[in-house]
């Protein structure tokens, strides 16, 4: 496959996603819009998530909450860390193949170990 049709397939990768995630989010503030109740603390959690757990969060969410990391790179982490066990620094990221350092200093302040929010 050339490289501009690899180009090309990211770019429509990262759109659908970027779509999905705006239309699922927009969603949400406007159910919350439309409630006479208080906001539950698990759904504003889906609204401002800043950070994952990446000891347990699906391939799904590593994907679309760390910049990036696509699905492929994603399935990589779950692969490492079944094979290996919990990431224990997050430096340890580093080992999972295709993510460097570049990569982890843009997703550092993203990342969680654990889930009581370090």
């Amino acid at each position: 496959m050339s490289q501009s049709a690899i180009s090309v397939i990211r770019f429509l990768r990262r759109s659908a996603m970027f779509s999905m995630l705006t239309l699922a989010l927009f969603g949400a503030a406007v159910s919350h819009a439309q409630s006479d109740d208080a906001p539950d603390t698990a759904d504003m959690a889906l609204l401002v998530e800043d950070q994952v757990n990446i000891n347990t969060a699906d391939a799904d969410t590593l994907a679309l909450a760390l910049d990036g990391v696509g699905m492929t790179r994603a399935l990589d982490i779950i692969a490492y860390r079944e094979e290996h066990g919990d990431f224990e620094q997050v430096d340890h990221l580093e080992r999972v193949r295709g993510i460097g350092k570049a990569t982890l200093e843009r997703n550092r302040h993203k990342i969680r170990l654990s889930s009581d929010g370090e």
